[in-house]
């Protein structure tokens, strides 16, 4: 028993011996690799571009005060409507202290010279009544006179402005009242009332009290890599994708391209602008990201094959074609001549026929 256990052992050990030599062979040998036949077929080959950017209106208007003092009213908000004109905050003058001292001042001075003027019609007409004095002299008595009222009623009115910032004579004419300055939608109200607010002078931007846009002339503001803006023309036109709408495409027009670039993440950039055309009934906000795609070539009813059948070696590139297949495939290696590529495929302008087969991807068998 005990030798035919031993002569079994080495029976199972030579098994497992020469299964393994077996194996190993049989994953040594090289597996035959073949490889899919692709043929040229007759097409368009179109190059694009995309560029990213936003929708933004042509015209966008802060709106800033005339006068400095605190918001007292705001008669809008964001998403009214608003014409140009119209009323839409009004500001309480805080005074400045010696600016109001002469300003009463001025009122003081002018009262004197209205009683004095007063004083001397008046007597000027008893001496005119008893002819001690000519007429001439008597009219001048009276144009000192309206001279002087005009005077106290102009101080009077001055002194109105630097205290609450209205004319007497025209308020509704009045600093004190921001209005629009174009219609439009308004898009930003950033102060509230009791807000302090600036006018703008060469020494300050100002506060802005509105912002108000034109959302009937929209534009598309992009930007376009270095390598591909000299591909791009005013008067270009491209295709608008907004994400926040997907069902809408709209056309658009070059109408401006920055003459000068901007550095971004190491790359320069040029901005575009282009002109939008917005269907009829469709409404659109301002900041919206949107894509523009824009033709940069396009060939029609050329030759064309797959990039990924070519091979690229500096300047010249090649393909493979099939000279025989009987038992094992053979190929010969083609130098061609290429033209404008979609990234997907590409023109062929020279080195092989529409009846040629060529190389594709290797499939191992």
């Amino acid at each position: 028993m005990k030798k035919i256990a031993k002569i079994l052992l080495w029976v199972i050990i030579a098994a497992i011996f020469i299964g393994t030599f077996i194996y190993l062979y049989i994953n040594s040998r090289p597996k035959e690799v073949r490889y899919e036949i692709v043929s040229p077929s007759v097409g368009d080959i179109e190059r694009t571009t995309v560029l990213t950017g936003k929708i933004e209106p042509r015209d966008e208007i802060e709106i800033k005060p005339q006068v400095s003092g605190i918001i007292s009213e705001i008669k809008i908000e964001a998403g009214d409507m608003v014409t140009e004109g119209d009323v839409i905050a009004r500001i309480k003058i805080i005074p400045d202290e010696a600016s109001l001292s002469q300003a009463l001042s001025r009122i003081e001075s002018a009262r004197i010279a209205l009683s004095d003027a007063e004083a001397k019609y008046e007597r000027n007409s008893m001496l005119l009544d008893k002819k001690v004095i000519s007429r001439e002299e008597h009219e001048n008595s009276a144009t000192t006179l309206a001279q002087a009222k005009a005077e106290l009623a102009a101080a009077q009115d001055a002194y109105s402005i630097v205290r609450e910032g209205v004319s007497k004579t025209n308020a509704k004419e009045s600093n004190t009242l921001v209005r629009a300055t174009i219609t439009g939608l308004v898009l930003d109200v950033p102060v509230k009332v009791g807000s302090s607010v600036i006018q703008a002078n060469t020494m300050n931007d100002g506060t802005t009290v509105a912002t108000v846009a034109d959302m009937s002339n929209l534009i598309f503001k992009g930007k376009v890599d270095e390598t591909e803006v000299g591909l791009l023309s005013v008067g270009q036109p491209m295709s608008i994708s907004i994400g926040a709408l997907p069902d809408l495409s709209l056309d658009a027009v070059i109408e401006n391209i920055a003459p000068k670039g901007t550095e971004t993440n190491g790359a320069n950039t040029f901005e575009i602008k282009a002109a939008i055309n917005v269907p009829e009934g469709r409404s659109l906000r301002a900041g919206y990201s949107a894509n523009a795609t824009v033709s940069l070539s396009k060939v029609e009813n050329v030759l064309t094959i797959p990039e990924s059948v070519i091979e690229w070696q500096g300047d010249s590139t090649y393909v493979y074609i099939l000279t025989d297949s009987v038992k094992e495939q053979k190929f010969e290696r083609t130098a061609i001549t290429t033209g404008t590529s979609d990234g997907i495929n590409i023109q062929v302008n020279s080195g092989i026929g529409s009846d040629s087969r060529l190389r594709g991807v290797a499939v191992n068998k």
